[in-house]
């Protein structure tokens, strides 16, 4: 039996918390509960970043987004960095792409062999931060409100434009290597923009949920001290400024949750065809996001920080050899390159060496039915904007640390205080735990240093940016490859073997 494919399915900005799968009651998502009901689902696994391209480039790396300069959305992914893909097509994988990678910089693939759409985001430098005008708002691609203010149903978006897209290509790739003879085993890697604001939708979605229905925030700003760096968020994002009341939280939340059942259409569809082409039975499928979203919750919206919804990812494989489980074990994106690695060495194939420090431990043990005892540590890092200074996650056992050289310290004891209401870093009945986690800031960080690069990477990328405005453009966005001259019914082709070759079941 060949090594195992893999389809690997993302979503944007979906915290889990927000899915029927991690018992959100309103939220209907049944292809995403279908595949925790049958599969492993991980209950803490985070992001190495609450921000999109340094979470994917973390993710595919297997290392911390400081360790390969992936400092923000605007931060080149360097193609020396081996990903994830890399590491499968030396072992004889075929690997595709479809969707969003956000990918920075002229490479455009980073390992895949192919890449079935173009990114639904700018591969340029220009949402470069300036860490030396923290305090400045960039107006033309920092968040605001109107997401918020606008929520509700629009006919069609762009996002809705590139999901469609994304999806029929991948349903198509399932196809295409189905009806291939002798396929090598694959990583398909789809990827969707939703439910990623803004928050509007289509009239199909939206009526799947009533707004008396809606839930909402558990947690409103008056319910919790607001932390520095969450001052900082609400001034950037321009939330003190609009009015939001109910009734808009309530329109905002019901479109995120309408997004997220249409994602999980394109769950099912994909499922759906592994099943029609039967290649379900020896496909790991594994369910994902990037970073969550906070939705209202503490009064924030969106992502870039560390608390539960925004820092936490949804995590759930299914298919041959996964055990039926929830894991408690803390995890974390990174922890997918070692994983592939090892689901595609499970019949003997040969790892190749791996030449890089990995900031990621593979999950297979886990995913096998082994206990793990939950002593994972995970680590997350944040130098993107709203901030001046490098801002640090460690979670560890209940508890989780928070770290900014800028800010005072944060302390939860996520056991006892899942809502996140209490910084027992001011308690002096944790000073010992508090100092503990303190240590190891400065033992695995050197904030000065860090800081200083952060900013030398965000001049050089604004000289580079400036001159790209001046004289004829030269676009590193992803074009895809589509050879018309071979496609469907061509003279120099006998139709009756394309429609052969191109049938499903093969004849």
């Amino acid at each position: 039996m060949k090594s195992p494919n893999i389809l690997l399915i993302m979503a944007d900005q979906l915290a889990p918390q927000f899915t029927g799968a991690y018992g959100h009651e309103v939220a209907k998502t049944p292809a995403i509960d279908s595949l925790a009901e049958q599969g492993c689902r991980f209950d803490a696994a985070y992001t190495p970043s609450p921000i999109c391209a340094p979470a994917r480039f973390s993710m595919m790396a297997g290392q911390l987004p400081i360790r390969i300069r992936a400092y923000d959305n605007a931060a080149e992914f360097s193609s020396s960095v081996p990903t994830f893909a890399h590491y499968l097509r030396l072992m004889g994988y075929h690997t595709c792409l479809a969707g969003k990678m956000h990918f920075v910089g002229p490479d455009q693939l980073h390992g895949f062999n192919e890449r079935l759409t173009t990114d639904v985001y700018p591969a340029d430098y220009a949402w470069t931060p300036n860490w030396q005008q923290h305090d400045e708002r960039i107006d033309k691609w920092y968040h605001n409100m109107d997401s918020v203010l606008e929520a509700g149903v629009a006919g069609n978006t762009y996002q809705f434009d590139f999901d469609d897209e994304v999806g029929f290509h991948a349903i198509r790739k399932v196809f295409d290597y189905a009806r291939t003879p002798d396929q090598l085993p694959f990583l398909l890697t789809v990827s969707f923009i939703h439910p990623h604001d803004p928050y509007v939708t289509r009239r199909r979605w939206w009526d799947l949920y009533e707004s008396e229905n809606i839930d909402m925030p558990e947690t409103a700003p008056e319910d919790c001290t607001a932390d520095p760096h969450s001052l900082r968020l609400m001034a950037d994002f321009q939330i003190n400024e609009a009015s939001i009341g109910e009734e808009h939280i309530r329109n905002a939340r019901r479109a995120y949750y309408a997004n997220t059942s249409y994602v999980d259409h394109w769950v099912g569809k994909l499922l759906k065809a592994l099943e029609e082409t039967s290649l379900d039975k020896n496909t790991v499928v594994v369910f994902t996001a990037d970073h969550g979203d906070m939705l209202g919750e503490r009064g924030l919206w969106y992502k870039t920080n560390f608390f539960e919804h925004s820092v936490r990812v949804p995590l759930i494989f299914a298919g041959p050899g996964i055990e039926n489980a929830a894991v408690a074990d803390h995890c974390s994106l990174m922890d997918l390159l070692p994983t592939f690695l090892d689901l595609a060495s499970r019949e003997g194939e040969t790892v190749p060496e791996v030449r890089v420090p990995l900031d990621g431990a593979s999950l297979l043990p886990l995913l096998e039915g082994s206990n793990g005892g939950n002593d994972r540590v995970v680590y997350s890092e944040y130098c993107a904007e709203s901030t001046s200074h490098p801002m640090f996650m460690i979670r560890s056992g209940d508890y989780k640390y928070i770290h900014c050289d800028s800010d005072p310290p944060q302390l939860f004891d996520l056991n006892a205080d899942p809502l996140e209401l209490n910084n027992l870093a001011v308690d002096s009945e944790y000073q010992s735990i508090a100092a503990t986690f303190a240590k190891q800031v400065k033992d695995r960080w050197n904030s000065p240093v860090i800081r200083d690069d952060v900013i030398a990477c965000q001049r050089s990328r604004q000289v580079v940016h400036e001159a790209m405005q001046h004289g004829s453009l030269t676009s590193w966005d992803y074009h895809p490859v589509s050879d018309a001259a071979n496609a469907y019914v061509r003279n120099h082709l006998d139709w009756t073997v394309s429609a052969a070759r191109q049938r499903f079941p093969i004849n």
